[in-house]
């Protein structure tokens, strides 16, 4: 079976997955084949084993579960889910964090990004304009506050279809874009990830430890994330249901306090 997805093309042979890239997207592949080989070296048994790379195509171990998208996350599922994000989080050794390279979108990118659709926006209602002008005001005025912050060993992309129950434990796929990062980012980026909250909310953000520095990170970082979403949502499909740019809309007000 072949699942044609928008940057890899996955297929299954039996306990086998194989991923290629498809679009070219620079480094994917070389990010995943590390990840994997990190994962299995500091947390066996959370992510797939790496099996062969190249150019282009990693093979891995297929992992028993289905994905915690799309269906009710109770109880028993978030403490797996949190045990497995802090896992991820803290398991390669911070010697080794320091020598990987940062992953894609940190804030810097995602600023730029955001910045872009802000100055670009095409008035539409007034609560979705006003979420531009006051997501723009607070963009312009960020200062990044990454004194304090904890480097960590960073996944990438918080969609929570990418953690699969197996009925006992939750465990991880898909690392195309892991890298450094540090910790109130990662966990601002899960937090506010679509999949988060437009089925029911699943808050994660406050099940960890953080310094002051790193809750104060924590609070603007979410604020960027859901401005990213706000404009991913101002298109969106039939793939979340009717209404979610709407919701989305609110989240950004509220996180602004506006």
């Amino acid at each position: 079976m072949t699942d044609l997805q928008h940057t890899h093309e996955v297929t299954y042979r039996g306990d086998i997955v194989t991923k290629r890239y498809v679009d070219g997207k620079q480094g994917g592949a070389e990010r995943e084949w590390r990840a994997l080989h990190l994962l299995a070296e500091h947390a066996p048994g959370l992510a797939p084993e790496p099996i062969a790379f190249e150019a282009g195509v990693v093979s891995m171990t297929r992992i028993d579960g289905v994905s915690l998208r799309g269906r009710s996350v109770g109880a028993a599922h978030a403490a797996a889910l949190t045990e497995a994000i802090g896992e991820l989080l803290t398991a390669v050794p911070q010697p080794v964090v320091q020598t990987i390279p940062v992953r894609p979108w940190q804030r810097e990118a995602v600023c730029d990004w955001v910045l872009q659709r802000c100055e670009a926006w095409q008035p539409r209602n007034p609560l979705a304009d006003r979420a531009v002008k006051e997501g723009l005001r607070w963009l312009k005025n960020w200062t990044p506050g990454e004194s304090g912050v904890r480097p960590v060993f960073g996944a990438g992309d918080g969609n929570l279809a990418n953690f699969l129950w197996d009925g006992a434990r939750v465990r991880r796929v898909d690392f195309e874009d892991s890298g450094r990062s540090d910790l109130a980012f990662e966990l601002a980026e899960m937090a506010e990830h679509v999949s988060m909250w437009v089925e029911g909310e699943v808050e994660i953000a406050d099940r960890f430890e953080l310094s002051p520095p790193e809750k104060r990170r924590l609070a603007e970082c979410r604020k960027a994330h859901t401005l990213i979403w706000f404009f991913l949502l101002s298109h969106e499909g039939p793939r979340n249901p009717p209404g979610t740019f709407e919701r989305q809309v609110e989240r950004v007000l509220a996180r602004l306090g506006a």
